[in-house]
């Protein structure tokens, strides 16, 4: 294990009833709300005037139309509006989308610089943010207990990690879930799942705890995750979908080790040339490129089956065991509805061989993997998942 510091900074607030009693008293110290949020459907369901009961005695100034894939313009243009309101506190109600942007805008808005030149040309991070803090409708990303956060930049068709600041606060909800679409909750839970495997396949020492904590939150989204297909109204399985999304992306898992994120940096490229839904676009690619890395991580892959699939894995040798907790994880994208194929993706851009070698030779190349690849390997990986 490698020497690391752990700080805990998000207070977490989870279970039904939270925000009623906490929200107003966390709030206290601002007095000038950013309220942000995507296509408007918490005014629908009825959340964003719940929320505005809450804050009646603030100034609240709406943000709205963050969408999927956030952008670079909508994250600029969320900074200019904190600045020439005066924000002193950021609200993110929504999924990854919404508390992604909301970081960077924090962060911008204390910059009088751009924040991507900042990090990417002179590798230099923000110091300081206008606070936020997160009321979570769609689980998955975890972007509610840290810092990261992806963003699109349309121009360079790049779609990167930018390092802001973690919520100060985070509302779990589950009641908050049940009126988002069905589909999204399972491909979100289907990114929590592949956020600690990707933890877990990356170089660390045999017997690391951060091992053993990844594969019982695998273990724990899979089960749950049947359990929402089998019955979408199930508070308590959505409850700790949300806590498994939380665990597996606030830097517990990765402590004092190196990860293997080779498939989200595929998938984020992807999703820069597309406008595919995330958690489907990694359900997608990842067994094809677990495929590709099988022999380069036999006893990873062993441990995997038996611990995630205990009930289903066949085999007696340690290679078919291996190979069947692969099969059981194809299992579970079929029986979630989730697609098996690139054309299969709800995307607005059509997916073509020319398109994809572009996103294939654009992609970052992860050097902490079982095996490093380069960019033809991930050109043959998404021509094999068309």
């Amino acid at each position: 294990m490698e020497n690391f510091i752990y700080e805990y900074k998000t207070k977490v607030f989870i279970g039904d009833g939270m925000l009623q009693q906490h929200l107003s008293n966390e709030l206290k110290p601002y007095h000038t709300i950013l309220l942000a949020y995507g296509g408007g459907s918490i005014i629908k369901n009825g959340f964003y005037q719940e929320i505005k009961d809450i804050l009646k005695d603030k100034k609240v100034i709406d943000f709205s139309g963050i969408m999927s894939n956030p952008t670079y313009a909508k994250v600029q243009e969320g900074a200019k509006l904190v600045k020439d309101k005066h924000v002193d506190f950021i609200l993110a109600v929504g999924g990854g989308s919404v508390i992604d942007a909301c970081k960077i805008i924090g962060a911008q808005a204390k910059l009088n610089q751009d924040i991507w030149t900042l990090e990417f040309i002179h590798h230099q991070y923000p110091m300081q943010t206008v606070p936020m803090g997160a009321i979570v409708t769609a689980t998955g990303t975890g972007a509610e207990m840290n810092g990261g956060a992806v963003i699109t930049h349309e121009e360079l068709k790049i779609k990167a990690g930018v390092l802001g600041f973690p919520p100060v606060f985070a509302f779990l909800e589950p009641r908050m879930t049940m009126t988002v679409p069905r589909s999204q909750v399972i491909s979100g839970a289907f990114d929590t799942l592949s956020h600690a495997m990707e933890t877990y396949l990356g170089i660390s020492s045999q017997n690391h705890v951060s091992d053993d904590l990844a594969l019982a939150i695998c273990r724990n989204t899979v089960v749950h995750l049947e359990t929402i297909c089998k019955n979408e109204n199930d508070i308590e399985a959505r409850k700790n979908l949300m806590w498994d999304s939380a665990m597996a992306e606030n830097g517990i898992l990765k402590i004092g080790r190196k990860t293997d994120f080779q498939v989200h940096q595929i998938e984020h490229q992807l999703g820069a040339y597309t406008d595919c839904n995330h958690g489907q676009g990694l359900a997608v690619i990842q067994p094809v490129y677990y495929r590709h890395i099988l022999k380069d991580a036999i006893d990873k892959f062993y441990r995997f089956a038996l611990a995630v699939f205990p009930n289903e894995v066949k085999g007696e040798t340690k290679e078919e065991i291996a190979e069947s907790g692969l099969e059981c994880l194809e299992g579970i994208i079929k029986r979630s509805g989730l697609p098996t194929k690139l054309s299969q993706l709800d995307s607005t851009v059509e997916i073509t061989e020319a398109l994809l070698k572009e996103v294939a030779y654009s992609c970052h190349l992860i050097q902490t993997n079982p095996r490093i690849l380069d960019h033809q390997e991930i050109f043959d990986i998404l021509k094999e998942c068309m």
